[in-house]
């Protein structure tokens, strides 16, 4: 019996239990009036109890969802009930809260409806703690949980508070940029200027010119001094990106930069003393071309003070939910979106692709679907062709099983289709939810 069908006492006793309940609870009848109004839905919305009751839900929880994708009309509508739903509602002050809702219909003794109820939880301390958890889990806006990435956060943060070179080894896509600034804004030199220089970019005179400055009537078009980089990166850090494509002259300037912290600008009859920091970043073997003359050792060999290698996302795959999480808050928050997780087949479909183009490539492909997302959940058809297309890898014939595949990888696939949820892996796998972690933690997932 629906509770404002009760009577008086049973109301005044379910109206005591449900007061005691650190959930918030309300009931609606059929024309959605709030006919009851309990107190911790007082706490979390705002409102009093003589406010709320009478009135039209929706006038209480303004929700996206309502007269949308309302879930407790969608319960009362299909008599089942919606568990654990999250959402977010505005409270009387205005301010955006996270809920967890579960809804279902009110019947009477005969079994019609005639209402329903909700109940909701104030998640935004869960929401706080998990962001809080996330951090911890990156280095400025690089993020990752693979051993080795934890690893390498480490040692970046401690090389950070010192003036040696750093030097970044990694692919296209796999987060170099990133990573120079992290050590940039981590170090005591963060007040001071970041400058990059993407040494591909360039030929070779104006590389010069615009690393080490000029003075007036150095050439034909020097009509004034013009300072260089390192110049105006005095107090700062230097990146210099795709440090492999420096050419050979210009590399014993950047080596006398090192050694003695001074270099003569273009013209100038004297050096100019300079206090940079520089980091480094290459995709190519700085020992192979070393070995080919095209690198000076010296310069090499100072560089690589501290020389650090990042995995590309295909041996890192246990940090694709984890990114494709950031770049749903960043990119959402871009496009106006509130897109609050991926399908498992989209989690599954992103597993099984080798990301030759690394992170970068992860980060368009999510804008890409939430460009085309219709709803808070981005789904196969949402991603990019290539993808969404893409035939799946062949079963293993007369599979014995999928602990006896190669385990890590099994573990990876098995998570992406059961959404990262712990107990539907451990049922799905055959094992118990403590192995399932113990195998978790010992492949760095």
């Amino acid at each position: 019996m629906p509770l404002h069908d009760a009577d008086s006492s049973s109301r005044e006793f379910m109206g005591q239990v449900l007061d005691n309940l650190a959930l918030g609870v309300f009931t609606v009848d059929e024309d959605w009036n709030i006919r009851f109004f309990n107190r911790e839905a007082e706490r979390i919305t705002g409102f009093c109890r003589e406010e709320a009751l009478g009135k039209k839900c929706y006038e209480v929880f303004y929700t996206r969802n309502c007269n949308e994708r309302c879930q407790l009309q969608q319960a009362i509508r299909t008599g089942q009930k919606i568990r654990k739903t999250r959402l977010d509602i505005l409270d009387k002050a205005g301010r955006r809260l996270p809920v967890e809702i579960t809804a279902s219909a009110l019947t009477d003794a005969s079994g019609a409806i005639v209402g329903g109820v909700e109940s909701f939880l104030d998640v935004s301390e869960k929401i706080a703690l998990r962001r809080k958890a996330s951090r911890a889990l990156a280095l400025d806006d690089f993020v990752g949980r693979d051993e080795r990435i934890l690893r390498l956060f480490e040692t970046l943060t401690l090389a950070a508070g010192t003036m040696a070179p750093i030097l970044l080894l990694g692919e296209t896509g796999t987060g170099k940029d990133l990573l120079a600034r992290a050590v940039h804004t981590q170090s005591p030199r963060k007040d001071g200027p970041f400058v990059k220089i993407n040494c591909a970019a360039l030929p070779e005179h104006l590389l010069e010119s615009e690393l080490f400055g000029y003075k007036k009537g150095a050439f034909t078009d020097a009509k004034a001094d013009k300072p260089g980089i390192l110049q105006t990166a005095e107090g700062g850090t230097v990146f210099f990106d795709e440090i492999g494509e420096l050419p050979l002259s210009l590399q014993a300037k950047l080596l006398q930069v090192m050694e003695e912290k001074r270099f003569h600008p273009l013209g100038a009859t004297a050096p100019r003393t300079v206090d940079v920091r520089l980091v480094a970043a290459t995709n190519r073997s700085l020992k192979t071309l070393a070995a080919e003359g095209k690198f000076r050792d010296d310069l090499y060999f100072r560089l690589r003070v501290l020389e650090i290698e990042i995995p590309p996302l295909r041996r890192r795959r246990g940090d694709i939910p984890l990114l494709v999480e950031h770049f749903l808050e960043h990119i959402g928050g871009m496009y106006h979106k509130r897109i609050e997780s991926a399908d498992p087949e989209v989690m599954k479909i992103l597993f099984r692709h080798d990301f030759p183009g690394n992170v970068r490539e992860l980060l368009h492909v999510v804008e890409h679907a939430v460009i085309l997302a219709r709803d808070e959940v981005l789904h196969p058809e949402n991603l990019p062709p290539y993808l969404a297309q893409a035939a799946p890898r062949p079963e293993v014939p007369d599979d014995p099983g999928p602990l006896a595949r190669s385990e890590r990888d099994c573990l990876l696939e098995e998570l992406a289709a059961h959404g990262w949820n712990m107990a539907k892996t451990a049922a799905g796998l055959g094992i118990n939810r403590s192995t399932l972690w113990r195998k978790m933690k010992k492949y760095g997932l």
